[in-house]
């Protein structure tokens, strides 16, 4: 048994490893700069516990990729009652821009001298795989309705990132290879992927892009569908069937909040397949998280760009 300061005798004591030095030395996590605005990741769809937990996993993750990032989580469908237990976007972003005049004035009557602030309050990452046009807009209007200063950061995608946990949750669902270079076959594996996503023609076109690197993993045509367009989904079905896709599966290109409960057994149904699950929490979120908020503020972070 292991004493109060450490391993008993004779058992192995973990020790740091070195640094390294010279070239092959791993550089240094990237920090928040003191006094970085928040970062705000708002959560479309109806608030729920479920959708809670995806969203702090999320920016559990990004707090990981950058140590000392200031992170909340607004929900379009919130609450604006103060310590709601699902808070709107608006009233966080207001809450931040008050905390941030407050700081700057309890500096300012212990005697220090404070600058005038610059850059926004807060950093605004959008929880959407893709441009969803109304979500969007709400989204906009939830900055305009806050008092704060606050940037609209790129939704995630598209990234090869986004394919590759596409690519991990067909595995799972056995709709897919886990790994490309491994010969065994899957029974149930697809040979046509219709890529289901929410936001009509423009979100299908980014998809489209996400899409193409699917395809490239997979070694099978992938489609982007619209699952909010009637008859998008079952048409590109019959597309796939007619270029001589027997076997389709339904790869949900979402993260889960902005999809309205139903939609996507609707569409299985439509097209006659099976579905993989939602992208959820999986972990290159919360390092496109933080690479969408350090590109709207202009900065590099190495930890996130990957």
């Amino acid at each position: 048994m292991s004493s109060p300061t450490g391993p008993a005798n004779g058992l192995p004591v973990r020790m740091p490893r070195p640094r390294q030095t010279g070239r092959h030395r791993r550089p240094e996590p990237a920090v928040a700069p003191e006094g970085a605005p928040a970062l705000v990741l708002a959560v479309p769809g109806a608030p729920s516990a479920a959708s809670r937990g995806l969203a702090e996993e999320i920016i559990s993750i990004g707090r990981s990729e950058l140590p000392g990032l200031d992170a909340r989580i607004g929900y379009l469908e919130g609450d604006d009652a103060e310590g709601a237990e699902f808070p709107s976007l608006s009233g966080v972003l207001t809450a931040v821009a008050n905390e941030r005049t407050a700081r700057a004035e309890f500096a300012r009557a212990a005697g220090h001298e404070v600058p005038a602030p610059t850059g926004p309050d807060a950093v605004v990452v959008p929880l959407l795989a893709g441009p969803d046009g109304d979500l969007l807009r709400r989204v906009r209007q939830a900055l305009m309705d806050s008092s704060a200063a606050a940037e609209l950061a790129d939704v995630l995608g598209p990234h090869p990132l986004l394919a590759e946990g596409l690519h991990v949750r067909l595995s799972e669902a056995g709709l897919a290879r886990a790994d490309r270079a491994r010969l065994f076959t899957v029974a149930t594996a697809a040979d046509g992927i219709i890529l289901a996503t929410t936001g009509g023609e423009e979100a299908v076109q980014a998809a489209g892009i996400t899409g193409m690197l699917l395809a490239a993993r997979l070694a099978v045509p992938v489609i982007a569908a619209a699952l909010d367009q009637e008859g998008s989904v079952a048409a590109v079905g019959a597309e796939l069937r007619g270029s001589g896709s027997a076997q389709l599966a339904l790869a949900p290109y979402l993260i889960g909040p902005e999809a309205a409960e139903g939609l996507l057994d609707t569409a299985c149904k439509e097209a006659d397949c099976a579905a993989a699950e939602v992208l959820g929490a999986y972990p290159a979120l919360g390092k496109l998280a933080v690479a969408q908020y350090s590109a709207a503020l202009g900065i590099t972070l190495g930890a996130a760009a990957h």
